[in-house]
């Protein structure tokens, strides 16, 4: 495969038909074919780099819109053409009106029109590539810079989005959740606000401790201070949503919201429910709570979360006691171990916190430290030795 040339899916029960095709655009083109919708997800599952893709109207069992309205679910960024005969015009323009297709061509359909309406959306295809680069690359700096500020102004409350994030990832993966990265971002935002907290109002926070009426008002007002940090960051809005939402995530069973239209919706709705999920377990460890502790209690308020996420927590972390947890000596400490409880100077100031994984920095400040400035022993995971 040349990667610097488009690749093209074409969809056709017809294998005459796809023959053809492939004569007109395979000069140009890398070209994958199949023969029924089914086949045709199969490719783009299996071939993320498809820039365009070329289906036929009539096919048995899925024809060409309901193929490409599944194709735009599982290739987003793909590019879509849809040939159609002159009987089915008006389905065809249905589906180009609902913003499904990028374009249809009649049948039969001349090769310099096929040349020319392929082109076009290789370029419609290139320019959305190139913008979404971009927008990734201004985004990632963007989040780089408030993490940094973050990690400098509250280290306690970048130790727990830290942790927020890194568990948000394992029950996302565990749920199979395809469009991650916004659930991702907002694990890692989700403590953005604390920066405007007083350090001593923050340290309640982080462990629970009663607020008063003045510090609760200051809590109570984290999420508007988050959403004025990134309300001027392009393609947040699903992460904007995701950290207003979290606190009152869980709908009851029963209750219906059609999210087909609006993909992203989907995306708000598990993201919400999985990072309240990963946040109040992150809370009840802080206050002391055993993980499966910490899960009971969360069982226990019934209605609060949503089921299948708690069940991915306890799948996740409901026998993490049978982990290799130690009890070490400072310079017996080594690379990858996972520290189980914040490390703080004998100020009170937090050296890393619970959930830090030794790096060689680490190791190099540590051992620098003058003696007896840690405690004799500190706890870890101790990662099972490699295979």
């Amino acid at each position: 495969m040349d990667l610097g040339r488009p690749t093209v899916l074409c969809v056709d029960d017809e294998p005459n038909v796809l023959e053809g095709i492939a004569l007109t655009l395979r000069r140009r083109y890398d070209l994958e074919v199949a023969t029924s919708g089914q086949a045709g997800l199969a490719v783009l599952a299996r071939k993320p780099r498809v820039a365009v893709v070329l289906s036929d109207m009539r096919m048995p069992g899925m024809n060409g819109a309901t193929f490409l309205a599944h194709a735009r679910v599982v290739s987003p960024n793909a590019v879509r053409l849809l040939l159609t005969g002159q009987t089915e015009l008006d389905a065809a323009i249905a589906a180009v009106n609902e913003g499904q297709i990028f374009r249809f061509l009649t049948k039969p359909c001349a090769p310099p029109a096929l040349l020319a309406a392929v082109a076009a959306a290789a370029e419609q295809h290139r320019l959305i590539t190139a913008e979404q680069e971009l927008l990734e690359q201004t985004l990632h700096g963007a989040i780089k810079a408030l993490t940094d500020m973050l990690s400098f102004a509250n280290p306690v409350a970048f130790g727990r989005a830290t942790r927020i994030k890194a568990l948000v990832s394992e029950l996302v993966g565990r749920l199979g959740v395809r469009e991650r990265w916004q659930v991702e971002v907002a694990a890692m935002l989700s403590q953005l606000g604390h920066i405007t907290l007083p350090s001593a109002t923050a340290a309640k926070v982080y462990f629970g401790q009663p607020l008063t009426p003045e510090e609760q008002a200051l809590v109570d007002a984290l999420p508007a201070v988050t959403e004025r940090l990134l309300g001027n960051i392009p393609r947040l809005e699903a992460v904007r949503e995701i950290l207003a939402t979290y606190a009152r995530a869980y709908r009851p069973p029963g209750v219906h919201v059609d999210t087909s239209a609006h993909p992203d919706q989907e995306v708000v709705r598990l993201g919400a429910h999985v990072l309240k999920v990963a946040i109040h377990f992150d809370v009840l460890e802080s206050e002391g709570a055993t993980a499966s502790d910490a899960i009971d209690v969360m069982h226990a308020r019934e209605g609060r979360y949503d089921p299948a996420v708690l069940e991915a927590l306890r799948a996740l972390r409901g026998s993490r006691e049978a982990q290799d947890v130690r009890e070490l000596r400072p310079h017996e400490l080594e690379l990858g171990m996972v520290l189980t409880e914040d490390v703080k100077l004998p100020s009170g100031m937090l050296l890393v916190p619970r959930g830090y994984e030794i790096t060689p920095r680490f190791l190099a400040l540590i051992e620098n430290l003058p003696r007896g400035t840690l405690k004799e022993r500190l706890r870890v995971v101790v990662p099972p030795p490699r295979a």
